[in-house]
This record gives structure tokens, C-alpha cells and sequence, in this order.
């Protein structure tokens, strides 16, 4: 069944029904908006053909419904019969994503970004099995699976990753030959930030440790100092790989996505789930740098994806299961700055990620200074 732009913009969180939905579900859930106009922006959102194409994920389709009503019904019963009846669609879709998967590797085909990212990939359903299905044998395999793509290969004589991809990151930034991601959102710290969350949760398969461990290496490996702290490059090109050097000259903005504040809480989570207090020392030292006031100039909107939400929701996370009390110290300043950038507007009016919603969302938790009734933050992979 093809479907409009209009009814896919309907459930994506990328777009502002479901991300507003989400929105609203907070404030019911803190008190401080009503379910009346919340289940109209559910109501919407489920109205027409829910996708679960081989194409959705966490944050389109069936996924991403599924989440925003795991999310309502926290405190909300009336919800929890449609989110069982998504989980079996969902069930569907990921058992079809790990096949095709599996049948990739098979090829030796390189990854996509759309078969392992949080975004539209596996590491994202992972992100949704985790709350909906943690002692399943389908969280099993997509762990399974995250497991087996840390395992190096070799392409043209270079020994590469298993999530390395031959596209580009960005049509802006082309990277010719492919790259290695790290980022959060579509790299390294995605992967290790669920496998270290399973971890803490108590789901685990063979291997998993170990994998851990690999993507902790490459952290190691591609660690940069500089004058305002700790970074890592974004992405590492063919040439950085076999010069053993990034050609990136010094830090990006230190986002959620892609920058250290993303990384680091993955570390941490990755110390949290393997005891490591050497490790876990190393990661939140890396985040009180890069709150620093010098660092913070470089972020110049007010998102999640690599706005001030963004390192506003995920330090905030981080300094919850901190032992270093100086990120926790920088939060009404963060916290400051963000109302600060959501009174100059957001990158668009659109959802989740650079939209007004969530934007609201970390301005929720920096009011009541708790953490999210509803859970959202959760699809961001920092808790």
C-alpha cells in the first residue's frame, strides 16, 4: 500500500504530529498539560495505515508508534492494547531486517546506514525491544547481530569494521571509498550505547562483552586531545585508517549525534555495564570538557540532534550515574543556555530531532530537573 507524504509525515517522529504527541504525553504525565488535546495528537497519528515496510524504524512507522504509545501508556492504560498489537508487527519487521542482514553478510556486501542505525536501522529496533520485549529471543538476535558487525573485515587490503559503509555521511561531505562512522546516532557509540544498556539490563549473548570491549578500542584508538579537551573525529576516512590519523584538524560542536557528548555517554554506559572505573572516570571527564563555556560557543541552535537539547537531555542522563559531580554542576548553566536558544527559534518547525517538540521535551526535564515520566529520551539511546 502506497502512502502519502501527508500519512507518512503522520508517524514520523521526525515531523511534528508524532513528536508533539510525545510532547504532550510528557506534560500529561508531569501535570502540566491534559490528555484531552494528547489523545487528539495520538488519534492523528494512528488514523490512517500504520508502515511496517521493510523501510520503517524507530523513528518512522510502526517503530515509532509503538513507542510513542509504549510511552502514553506508562500512565495511561487505555494505550497498552494498540502497543501489543504493534509489538507484533514490529516482531515481524525486525525478524525481515535481520534476515536481510544476515543474507548481506553472507555477500560480504558492505553496511548501510539503514540496516544498523538508531535512526532507521537494527541498533534502533534494539533501542524499542529493550522497553517493549528485554527477555525476548528477538532482542537476542539484534544483539546477536550488533555483536557480529564489530567484527573486523578487510576491503582493498584495509582492515575495516563491520559497520563500515561505502556511502557518505552526508551528501555535503562526500568521504570517497566509504568511512567509518563513530557517532552516536548512525556509528560506534550507537552500537555500544545499546549494547552496554542490555547490558545493564540483564540481556546479554555470547560475545557481547567482547564486543564491548572492540568498540572501546576504536574509542581508544581515535581519541584526540586538544587545548579545550577530549574529542573524536566524526567519521575515519580510507585514508585515516591507513595513515593511522584523522585529517580532521581539531573538535566539531560536542552534539548528542555526532560529537563528544554522545560519545562519551556511551562510554560510560559501556563502564557502567562492564564495571570499569578507570573507564567511566574517562568518559565523564571527556564530558565535563565539553560543557566548558568555550565549548558550548560552537553549538549554535537549540535541537536535539545536535542542538543544546541535545547535550542539555544527555548531560543530564550522564550526571544521574555520574561519581563526577562537575557535570551535574554544569546543568543550570546548560540548562540556561537552552531556553536561551529556544527563544531564538529551532533549525525548523519540524519534529523530534531540530523541531520545537523536542526542544520542549529537554525544557521539560530542565524544569522539574527529574527524569522523563513518559521515557522519551530513551530513543536517543542515553538511558
Amino acid at each position: 500500500m502506497k502512502l502519502s507524504e501527508h500519512e507518512m509525515a503522520d508517524q514520523s517522529l521526525t515531523k511534528p504530529t508524532v513528536a508533539t504527541a510525545l510532547l504532550n504525553i510528557e506534560r500529561a504525565l508531569a501535570g502540566t498539560g491534559d490528555w484531552e488535546s494528547t489523545h487528539a495528537y495520538i488519534r492523528q497519528a494512528t488514523a490512517g495505515h500504520i508502515d511496517s515496510a521493510p523501510h520503517a524504524g524507530l523513528y518512522y512507522g510502526a517503530p515509532a508508534i509503538a513507542f510513542v504509545l509504549h510511552a502514553a501508556s506508562t500512565g495511561n492504560p487505555r494505550y497498552q492494547a494498540a502497543a501489543r498489537t504493534l509489538d507484533k508487527h514490529v516482531a515481524r519487521l525486525t525478524q525481515r531486517r535481520l534476515a536481510t542482514a544476515a543474507e548481506r553478510m553472507r555477500r560480504r556486501a558492505p553496511a548501510t546506514f539503514g540496516e544498523y542505525d538508531v535512526f532507521r536501522g537494527l541498533t534502533g529496533l534494539g533501542a524499542l525491544l529493550l522497553l517493549r520485549a528485554p527477555g525476548s529471543d528477538l532482542l537476542g538476535a539484534v544483539l546477536a547481530y550488533v555483536t557480529r558487525l564489530t567484527k573486523a573485515r578487510r576491503v582493498d587490503g584495509v582492515e575495516v569494521p563491520g559497520w563500515w559503509v561505502d556511502h557518505d555521511p552526508d551528501p555535503l561531505m562526500p568521504t570517497p571509498g566509504g568511512h567509518v562512522n563513530l557517532g552516536l546516532a548512525h556509528g560506534a557509540a550507537g552500537m555500544l550505547a545499546l549494547l552496554s544498556l542490555a547490558s545493564l539490563h540483564g540481556c546479554k549473548v555470547p560475545g557481547q562483552t567482547g564486543a564491548i570491549e572492540t568498540l572501546i578500542g576504536w574509542f581508544d584508538r581515535w581519541w584526540q586531545d586538544s587545548a579545550d579537551g577530549t574529542w573524536w573525529p566524526q567519521w575515519l576516512t580510507r585514508d585515516d585508517l591507513r595513515t593511522g590519523h584523522t585529517a580532521r584538524p581539531g573538535p566539531g560542536r560536542p552534539s548528542w549525534c555526532y560529537g563528544a557528548v554522545g560519545i562519551a555517554r556511551a562510554q560510560q554506559l559501556a563502564a557502567l555495564a562492564t564495571d570499569d572505573p578507570t573507564r567511566r572516570a574517562i568518559a565523564e571527564n571527556a564530558m565535563a570538557e565539553c560543557l566548558t563555556d568555550q565549548n558550548l560557543q560552537n553549538i549554535t541552535d537549540a535541537g536535539l540532534c545536535h542542538g543544546m537539547a541535545g547535550v542539555y537531555q544527555t548531560a543530564y542522563r550522564a550526571s544521574i550515574d555520574a561519581a563526577n559531580p562537575a557535570i551535574g554542576q554544569r546543568l543550570p548553566t546548560l540548562a540556561a543556555a537552552l531556553t536561551q536558544h529556544a527563544a531564538t527559534g529551532q533549525d525548523d518547525a519540524e519534529g523530534l530531532l531540530t523541531g520545537a517538540a523536542g526542544v520542549g521535551l529537554a525544557l521539560e526535564t530542565a524544569r522539574h530537573n527529574k527524569p522523563p515520566r513518559s521515557g522519551w529520551d530513551a530513543c536517543l539511546l542515553i538511558t
